[in-house]
Formats: C-alpha cells, structure tokens, sequence
C-alpha cells in the first residue's frame, strides 16, 4: 500500500478511535452523558467501515447507514457478514438521541450492548487493515 493510500486509511482509523475513546469517556463520568456516547459509538464503527473500504479501493456515498456500508465491504471480507447485527443495532444511533423525540437517553443497558457492537466491528477491522495503517 503506497503512503498517501495507507496515511487515509490510518486517518479514517484515527477518527474511528477517537469517537470510540470519547463513548467511554462520555458513559464513564459521574454524569455521564449515554445519548451522545452511544452516537460515537455508531460513528466509531462507521469510521472503521469506512477506513477498511478506502483501504480496499471501494468508493461509497456519504451514508450514516451501517448496512449499506457492510454490503460495500462484503465482496472483499466475507467475514463482515457476522456483523450485521451490530451494523442493524447501531444505525440508528447515528439521529436517534442527536436530537429532541420520545426519548432523551438510552438505558445504561442499550449502551453497553452498543459498545459490544462497535468493539466487535473495530477489532474486525484493524484486524483486516495492515498495521501500517492502524493509528
């Protein structure tokens, strides 16, 4: 991989952690703040969906739609097909606590089941990603 390719795809991983260490931060206060944290969760996955597709040369549309994106990544990595669940939970945080609705918070539960989920596509991805390219 040449270094401009590998410097967008450690960048695209950079932001990827970065939303997933402030989710931990966030959900870790003693107040802490789950509907903005369980929104960097759905970004911290999105990132790294993002940052495998640039790595495989795969053009995609401006999407928050996780399933979409695991589609565009299926043809190079089976694998991603274990992660439609998580891809179906944390899509809808990308607007569902952004803004005023029925529901102000997620449980502390919800979080932490969306938290497994973005683990679970991270670790996927920085498994498939060379280390070059990790942030």
């Amino acid at each position: 991989m040449d270094e401009t390719k590998s410097d967008l795809v450690k960048a695209w991983l950079l932001k990827a952690q970065r939303d997933l260490i402030a989710a931990r931060k966030l959900s870790g206060e003693d107040e802490p703040f789950l509907d903005i944290a369980i929104y960097h969760c759905q970004q911290a996955a999105e990132k790294a969906i993002k940052g495998f597709l640039v790595y495989r040369d795969q053009r995609f549309e401006k999407t928050h739609d996780l399933r979409i994106l695991l589609e565009l990544a299926l043809p190079f990595e089976a694998g991603f097909s274990s992660l439609k669940a998580a891809a179906v939970l944390l899509t809808p945080y990308a607007t569902e606590f952004r803004y005023p609705g029925d529901f102000l918070d997620p449980s502390r539960e919800e979080f932490e089941e969306a938290m497994e989920a973005t683990r679970k596509v991270w670790e996927f991805v920085l498994s498939l990603v060379p280390s070059e390219a990790h942030p």
